[in-house]
C-alpha cells in the first residue's frame, strides 16, 4: 500500500530521526538519492557534458537540489545553480562550487540563459511548507523551465503546489518527475497538485520507524485489493455471496438501471433484486435479475441497497434509508438528501457523488470542490456521517466523520483514465460497490476496491482510447483476474 503524511507528521518524524544522525546526514541522504534519479533519467553514460541548471529557493529544498548538483557536477555535468530566494543553503552552496559548479543570482544576472540550454532542471524553489503558488519574482523563471526542451524533476513536491491538500492556489511548476523523500505527501496523489507531479519516484531516507502507523492518505495496490475482495467456498450459496436491491432507473433513464444491475452481476453479487420502473429493459439485458414492483421493503431479503441512478424523481430512497443493511446512495437519490437522515442510521451508509453533486450537498460551487478534493470528501463524511466515494479525476473514499477524527485514512484511487468521463459509468460503479457491502466489506474497502476495480476496467477496455460504460463494466470480470492473479 502507498501512503501518504502530511507535512507537520513528515516534519515531527524528520526531527526525531535527525536528532540521533550526525548534522546534515538526512540532508545528504536525500542528495544522494535525487542525484541517483538524476542520472537515471539522463541516461547512462550521459551525465559526463550533460547541462543542469538548479532553480533553488532559501529553503531545504534548495539545499537538497544544491548538493545534488554538486554530486553531478562531480560526474561531469555542467551545473548552473539560480539563486531565486533571499538566501541560499550555505553549505549547499559552498559544495557546488567545490565541485566547479557555477552560480548565478537571478536579481542580478540572467536567469534564464541556464535554463535554455539545459537537459535538466531541478526545481528546488519551495518546499513541502510552501503555500499559494509561486511568488511573482519566480514566475517568469519557472514558465522558462517549463518552456525549455529539459526534464523538469521536482524536488520533493512541485514548487507552487500544497503538500497537504493537493490545491494550487496559484502558479505551481510542472514537474516530469518528482523525487519525493521519506514517504509521499498527500498533495503528490490527488489532483489537481497530483497532474503537477509528473510520474512519481520516492527516495528512502530512514523516516519509516518515525513514522505513525495511521497514514493521511493510502492508495490501495493489486495485492491489497486482493486481500479485500470476497472469494466463494464450496460451500457459498446465492445468499452467503450476497443478495444486493437495486433502486434505479425510470421512463426517462432506463438504461441507469440496466448499468446499476450489470455493474452488480459482475461484480460478484449471488443475486440482484431490482425495483423500479425498468423492469423490462432490465429482463431484457440481465434475464438472471429478481425483479419486483415495489416498494422496496417487500422485495425480498436483501444484505445492501443501491439506490438512485437515474431514478429521476421516482420513490425510493427514504424506503430504503429506513432499511437496516447498507445502503449506497448515488445520482438522483443524493438530490437534496438530509443529512440527518443519514446520521440517524444503525447502518452504514455509501455516499458516491461527483463534483457536482458534493458542491451540492455542501453549499459550495463545482469549482471550490475540485480545487479541494480532500477537504470536499472530509467534509462531507463528517457532515453525514456516512463514507463518501468522490467521484473524478482523483477518486477519493473518506470514512465517516467519527473515523476521520479517530485517524482514519483517506484513500486515494491510482486506477482510472481520463476516457472513464462517460455516461453511465458510475452506474456501472454504483451497482459494483454495492455487491461488495453484500458481500460483507466494510464500507471503506467496498468502496475503494470498487473504484480500483472499475478504473482498472475502464484502462482494459479503452486501450487508450474511447471507451463506454458498458465496455467498462464487460472488462470487470478480467479487471478481478487480474488483481486476484498472484493469489
Amino acid at each position: 500500500m502507498r501512503t501518504a503524511y502530511r507535512v507537520e507528521t513528515v516534519r515531527a518524524a524528520e526531527a526525531a530521526l535527525m536528532a540521533r544522525l550526525p548534522e546534515g546526514a538526512l540532508m545528504q541522504r536525500a542528495a544522494a538519492g535525487l542525484a541517483a534519479a538524476c542520472c537515471s533519467l539522463l541516461g547512462k553514460g550521459r551525465v559526463y557534458g550533460a547541462r543542469v541548471a538548479l532553480l533553488v529557493g532559501s529553503g531545504d529544498n534548495g539545499g537538497d537540489a544544491l548538493y545534488a548538483g554538486a554530486r553531478l557536477a562531480r560526474r561531469g555535468a555542467g551545473v548552473t545553480a539560480v539563486l531565486l530566494g533571499d538566501r541560499a543553503h550555505e553549505g549547499g552552496l559552498a559544495a557546488l562550487r567545490a565541485a566547479g559548479g557555477r552560480v548565478v543570482d537571478s536579481a542580478h544576472d540572467d536567469p534564464f540563459e541556464p535554463l535554455a540550454a539545459a537537459d535538466l532542471v531541478l526545481d528546488g524553489i519551495t518546499g513541502i511548507g510552501g503555500r499559494g503558488g509561486l511568488r511573482p519574482d519566480a514566475v517568469p523563471v519557472a514558465r522558462a523551465a517549463r518552456g525549455s526542451d529539459a526534464v523538469v524533476v521536482a524536488v520533493d513536491l512541485p514548487s507552487g503546489v500544497d503538500a497537504d491538500t493537493g490545491e494550487v492556489a496559484g502558479e505551481a511548476l510542472r514537474a516530469d518527475v518528482t523525487v519525493t523523500f521519506g514517504t509521499y505527501k498527500p498533495g503528490l496523489l490527488v489532483d489537481p497538485a497530483r497532474s503537477y507531479a509528473g510520474a512519481l519516484r520516492l527516495v528512502d531516507i530512514g523516516l519509516g520507524g518515525e513514522l505513525p502507523g495511521v497514514a493521511d492518505l493510502e492508495a490501495l495496490q493489486h495485492q491489497d485489493v486482493a486481500r479485500l475482495l470476497p472469494v466463494p467456498g464450496a460451500e457459498s450459496d446465492k445468499y452467503r455471496r450476497g443478495v444486493l436491491g437495486v433502486v434505479a432507473g425510470s421512463a426517462r433513464y432506463p438504461g441507469a438501471a440496466v448499468l446499476a444491475v450489470e455493474g452488480a452481476l459482475r461484480g460478484g453479487a449471488g443475486a440482484v433484486r431490482y425495483v423500479g420502473p425498468a423492469a423490462d429493459a432490465v429482463i431484457a439485458a440481465h434475464p438472471e435479475t429478481l425483479v419486483h414492483p415495489g416498494p422496496p421493503d417487500r422485495a425480498g431479503r436483501v444484505q445492501a441497497w443501491v439506490v438512485g441512478p437515474g431514478l429521476g424523481d421516482e420513490p425510493g430512497v427514504a424506503e430504503v434509508l429506513a432499511s437496516d443493511v447498507p445502503v449506497l446512495v448515488d445520482a438522483d437519490g443524493l438530490r437534496g438528501l438530509d443529512p440527518a437522515l443519514v446520521r440517524a442510521r444503525s447502518a452504514p451508509t455509501v455516499l458516491t457523488p461527483h463534483a457536482g453533486e458534493a458542491a451540492a450537498l455542501l453549499g459550495a460551487t463545482r469549482e471550490d470542490v475540485e480545487a479541494g478534493r480532500l477537504v470536499a470528501v472530509r467534509e462531507l463524511a463528517a457532515r453525514f456521517g456516512a463514507t463518501v466515494l468522490l467521484k473524478g479525476s482523483t477518486t477519493l473514499v473518506c470514512g465517516p466523520g467519527t473515523e476521520a477524527a479517530a485517524g482514519g485514512a483517506v484513500r486515494v484511487n491510482p486506477t482510472g483514465t481520463g476516457w472513464l468521463a462517460t455516461a453511465g459509468s458510475g452506474d456501472v460503479l454504483s451497482g459494483l460497490a454495492g455487491s461488495l457491502l453484500a458481500a460483507g466489506l466494510r464500507p471503506v474497502d467496498a468502496a475503494s476496491c470498487a473504484a480500483y476495480l472499475h478504473g482498472l476496467a475502464a484502462r482494459r477496455a479503452s486501450g487508450g482510447g474511447p471507451v463506454t460504460a458498458g465496455e467498462v463494466a464487460g472488462a470487470l470480470g478480467g479487471a478481478w483476474r487480474d488483481v486476484t492473479a498472484g493469489l
